[in-house]
């Protein structure tokens, strides 16, 4: 493989503590200073409340109100759920019954709420209890999205499908496993913390499950760390994932990347919504982490621990492609420069991720089963995510990864007014 010699090192000067001679003195100080003034503290340390100690606010909540759906362009959350659905019934009113139904359990489940416990102790509980008394939605958005196969000849909405919606298709690197793929309706799940996400997976399996099943569900992740920090979130191989996102508080950009609008000429009812692709690829960690740093960082176009560009400082520094003609510094191959090449335009990729890193378990070769939930919004399918995994075929990261699952989806519009629910626009339009 190729390598680039633009290296930042950083500075380093030796300090009196790094010679030899003084290790002693410190080790002896760090002694000292355990048996002494530690056992001090210890005796005078008093156990704080665990309530004093909580500064996390359980009751914030994403208002789900909107022309759009809540969970698209909202802010990173540590946790998420990905399922699909298949719906169970074949009639229209009841396809319509369950849109309605999933809308009020969103409503309901985004905002905090005094939770009932049923009077009769000789039927189940009115709700799985895993809250405790009060539901604290911890920024829980619900995101409802439909695959291809709902357009089927079951609701008659065959003439209404979105003009770029098709089932995923297998790409050349893929491994694409049928228990892991498609799917009627596809619900992201995205909160703070893991259990206000499967309350509410739960909640809406208990009023649902008579007219739909799940097909796969998939647990993703990330650093909390890196969300209490608002910095860019690292995936399992180390590195910054989503960089070079366009900003959301652009509304401009968002419409011209993520929103369908007039512009796309979709059917009248997409207005609003947006294009989900969803990606399962798993990552070889073993083999990642024998591979050299210098490869790595190659592999990807920036460096690991700052996420700058090669040659660069600082994360969110202009990579400068257009000074780099032949690939010296970032190589033509790099994931930075295949998925964003930046000519003519910027984003070329026209598309906005919002990824998750999963830890699954044991694969029955020993390894382990972890990788990345890969998540992308836009709205022409074919310009966003497609274009963009056409110019990823081949990427030196393959040897590292495997997609075996996921699919592509719509999002539904979201719910602009007192009476509407989602999916309206297109079973009434």
């Amino acid at each position: 493989m190729q390598k680039n010699t633009f290296r930042h090192q950083p500075d380093s000067a030796a300090t009196p503590e790094d010679n030899p001679a003084s290790l002693g003195r410190r080790h002896g100080m760090k002694m000292l200073l355990a048996g002494g003034l530690g056992i001090a503290g210890i005796g005078a340390s008093k156990p704080a409340s665990a309530a004093s100690n909580c500064t996390h606010d359980y009751n914030q909540a994403v208002d789900y109100w909107g022309s759009h759906q809540a969970g698209v362009i909202t802010p990173d959350t540590k946790e998420a759920i990905f399922v699909t659905f298949n719906v169970t019934t074949r009639e229209k009113a009841q396809l319509q019954q369950l849109l309605q139904l999933i809308s009020q359990r969103i409503a309901y489940l985004t905002r905090p709420q005094q939770l009932t416990t049923g009077k009769n102790d000789q039927l189940p509980p009115v709700e799985s209890g895993l809250l405790g008394h009060n539901l604290s939605p911890d920024s829980l958005t619900i995101t409802v999205a439909v695959g291809a196969s709902l357009f089927d000849q079951r609701f008659g909405l065959a003439k209404h499908k979105p003009k770029k919606l098709i089932p995923m298709p297998r790409f050349p690197n893929d491994r694409l496993e049928k228990n892991w793929c498609g799917g009627d309706l596809s619900i992201q799940f995205c909160a703070n913390s893991r259990e206000s996400v499967i309350y509410a997976l739960r909640d809406l399996i208990s009023h649902c499950n008579k007219l739909m099943v799940p097909v796969w569900k998939m647990d993703g992740f990330l650093p909390a760390r890196d969300i209490d920090r608002h910095s860019t979130a690292i995936n399992l191989f180390g590195f910054k994932d989503g960089t070079g996102n366009a900003p959301i508080t652009d509304s401009k950009l968002m419409d011209e990347l993520v929103w369908v609008t007039a512009a796309n000429h979709e059917p009248a009812w997409c207005l609003g919504g947006s294009y989900q692709a969803i990606r399962l690829i798993r990552f070889n960690l073993e083999f990642w982490d024998r591979t050299p740093l210098e490869d790595q960082e190659n592999d990807f176009g920036r460096y690991k621990i700052s996420g700058a560009p090669i040659g660069m400082q600082h994360e969110m520094d202009d990579p400068q492609m257009n000074l780099d003609p032949h690939g010296d510094r970032i190589l033509f191959d790099s994931h930075m420069r295949r998925a964003e090449p930046r000519i003519p335009e910027r984003h070329v990729a026209k598309l906005r991720r919002r990824s998750f890193s999963y830890s699954l378990g044991i694969l029955p070769s020993g390894q382990l089963d972890m990788g990345l939930i890969f998540v992308a919004y836009q709205n022409d399918l074919k310009k966003g995510f497609i274009d963009t995994q056409n110019r990823l075929n081949g990427e030196p990261l393959e040897r590292y990864i495997k997609p075996f699952g996921g699919g592509f989806f719509f999002v539904l519009p979201g719910m602009a007014r007192e009476n509407d629910y989602l999916g309206k626009q297109l079973l009434e339009g």
